[in-house]
């Protein structure tokens, strides 16, 4: 099908994750004073919206603690620029399973599987504008790791957000993944129009090829809001490819710690960068205000 390029482009940083990435850079943010910092600049550098994660500050090892959150919460509404909140809710589905000959009990070293409630309660906390939704199941990178999101879980934490007014952003890690995606809306339990974000190279999901690529932007509903990324070195590939295929961008450390061979990046580096592509395509960058009207999103106010 010919493609509509979108004029009209929002850039997402993903600043920190919970990958096992803060060993790798100095960039990548672990207390909630640097997490935030790095949201702020990003924000600067002209990202609408911020996704965030929460880490150990001594470790850097990924963190559900709720003051965490909390914190970070506060520092980005309080801060001199105006940008969209969006906190994960990825975390608590996690199963690593023994060797394959005593794949049970579940390993310690890994697993952090928590009910529907403990998964959200960050966000009933915090009321992001905008939360993570993971929708689906996968095996993910190591070995005997698998990303755990039941449709049972998937319906709970949906009705969750949307009780709570805060807009799932429905991470789409492979075709199946918008096929549940649409049933949740059919049914009632996210509603429509819906945001996605289209998960591209993530080990053993949807691989970041350009057909499979428009596989997933051909399955997304036309009357939704879609972004897209892809990890590592195809980047900035991606900013590039999402522009053109009608859909919006996310750049970030959490996907990527390179701006070119041999130099790590900050996240507002990275920002910086997505918007020059997204200008030399002929499409603007968009602000928070702009996306908020298009999304349908209600600022909150700061906590002071």
């Amino acid at each position: 099908m010919p493609l509509t390029m979108n004029k009209d482009v929002f850039i997402t940083c993903a600043v920190t994750g919970s990958g096992g990435t803060q060993d790798r850079s100095p960039h990548v943010p672990r207390s909630p004073k640097e997490i935030a910092d790095s949201a702020i600049a990003a924000a600067k550098a002209g990202a609408a919206i911020v996704h965030c994660h929460v880490r150990d500050p001594d470790t850097g090892a990924p963190s559900r603690r709720l003051d965490y959150y909390r914190e970070v919460t506060d520092r980005v509404r309080d801060a001199d620029i105006d940008v969209v909140l969006n906190l994960t809710a990825g975390m608590g589905g996690d199963m690593v399973f023994g060797d394959p000959e005593n794949p049970l009990p579940l390993r310690g070293d890994g697993t952090d599987m928590i009910g529907a409630t403990a998964r959200v309660a960050h966000v009933a906390e915090c009321l992001p504008e905008i939360c993570t939704l993971d929708c689906g199941t996968m095996n993910f990178a190591e070995a005997d790791y698998v990303m755990t999101n039941t449709p049972g879980m998937l319906t709970a934490m949906g009705r969750m957000m949307t009780d709570l007014g805060v807009k799932p952003e429905i991470e789409a890690f492979d075709t199946g993944h918008l096929w549940y995606a649409k049933q949740l809306v059919k049914d009632g339990v996210l509603e429509a129009p819906a945001l996605v974000q289209l998960c591209m190279g993530v080990p053993w999901g949807a691989p970041d090829d350009l057909n499979t690529f428009m596989a997933m932007v051909n399955n997304v509903p036309d009357d939704w809001t879609f972004s897209a990324f892809a990890l590592g070195r195809n980047q900035m590939a991606y900013v590039a490819a999402a522009v053109l295929a009608g859909g919006n961008v996310r750049v970030g450390l959490e996907d990527n710690l390179w701006l070119e061979k041999g130099v790590l990046a900050e996240n507002w580096q990275l920002v910086e960068r997505a918007g020059t592509i997204i200008e030399n395509t002929g499409a603007r960058v968009i602000g928070a205000a702009e996306v908020r009207a298009k999304l349908g999103l209600v600022k909150r106010a700061p906590s002071s």
